[in-house]
């Protein structure tokens, strides 16, 4: 038998789920079955933190003390950027390979950097800036009616300045 569990301790533990739905509770008793948690209860908590980011697939951190867990979502780039092209719902089990051709602006690419800021390996907020504009290009989307590219092309030659932007850590 293993060391006597801590309720103390906060466990951290990273799920990626289809936002608003209740996910496969199979999946997620491996997970936090160890840690006394009912996992039909966690995939309930999961469809409600969720439901913003309905038919879309977010990333949710689960952090669990004392056989408590408080979900928070942390959505990636592309789930950011489809959000931001306001399709309409789909049903992900009929509705299959869907082309994002949305058009959007720089300042919502600018805005989804500066969320994604704390998150990215980049140094400067253009390296951000880029990383999602990336993301939009594999998401297939437009900016200003250009393609991503173009406006990666654009910052890397200096005709489009990025002012600097820095995440204040939370302590």
């Amino acid at each position: 038998m293993g060391p006597k569990f801590d309720p103390t301790a906060v466990t951290v533990v990273y799920v990626r789920t289809v936002g608003g739905e209740v996910g496969a509770v199979s999946s997620l008793a491996p997970k936090i079955g160890p840690l006394g948690l009912s996992p039909k209860k966690i995939g309930d908590q999961l469809s409600k933190a969720t439901k913003d980011w309905k038919g879309l697939r977010v990333m949710c951190k689960l952090s669990i003390q004392n056989r408590v867990a408080t979900v928070t979502v942390e959505p990636s780039a592309a789930s950011m950027i489809i959000k931001a092209l306001k399709e309409p719902e789909r049903d992900r089990k009929k509705v299959k390979n869907v082309a994002h051709d949305g058009n959007l602006t720089l300042d919502q690419i600018t805005d989804i950097a500066k969320a994604l800021r704390a998150k990215s390996g980049a140094r400067e907020m253009s390296g951000t800036m880029k990383e999602v504009l990336g993301t939009a290009r594999s998401v297939g989307c437009t900016v200003n009616g250009m393609a991503p590219q173009d406006i990666i092309g654009q910052i890397n030659s200096g005709e489009l300045t990025i002012e600097p932007y820095e995440v204040v850590e939370a302590s």
